[in-house]
C-alpha cells in the first residue's frame, strides 16, 4: 500500500479560530471551502483552498504556534508582487538572522529561486517561494 495516491493536505494548529480566520482570510485572501468542528472546539477548524483544490487544514489547538519550523510553503509565480500585496494588507515579513535580504525581506534561497517568510497570529511560519 501507498499512500502516494491520495491527496495530502497540510494542517495549521492556532490558539483561537477566529483570530486566525482574520488573518487567514482577511490578510492572505485564502476563502474558507469548510468550517466545522475540531478535535474539541465546536467550528474551530477552516479548510481553506489553493490552486483549486482543499489544500490547508486551520484548526484550533492547544499546541499552537509550537514549531520553529515552516509549516506550509505557497509556491508563487511573482515573489515580488505576492509580498507588496501582503504587506499592503499588513503582513509582516520575517528576517533571519545570518540570511541575506533584499529590501522587501526575499532571501535568495539554496540551489536557485528566492523565498520569504511570514508568521501568522500564533506564531506558525509560512512560506512563499519562487523559482526566479
Amino acid at each position: 500500500m501507498s499512500l502516494n495516491r491520495f491527496p495530502l493536505r497540510a494542517s495549521i494548529a492556532v490558539s483561537d479560530i477566529v483570530r486566525a480566520a482574520e488573518f487567514y482570510e482577511g490578510k492572505l485572501g485564502l476563502q474558507a471551502l469548510w468550517s466545522g468542528p475540531s478535535a474539541t472546539v465546536v467550528d474551530g477548524g477552516r479548510v481553506y483552498g489553493s490552486a483549486g483544490r482543499p489544500a490547508l487544514n486551520v484548526y484550533q489547538s492547544a499546541t499552537a504556534g509550537r514549531s520553529p519550523a515552516t509549516l506550509v510553503t505557497w509556491y508563487v509565480d511573482d515573489l515580488d508582487q505576492v509580498v507588496d500585496e501582503l504587506a499592503a494588507a499588513g503582513v509582516e515579513i520575517v528576517r533571519y538572522d545570518g540570511l541575506q535580504h533584499d529590501a522587501r525581506g526575499i532571501t535568495p534561497r539554496a540551489g536557485g529561486g528566492r523565498i520569504a517568510w511570514l508568521r501568522d497570529p500564533d506564531g506558525n511560519i509560512l512560506a512563499l517561494e519562487s523559482d526566479f
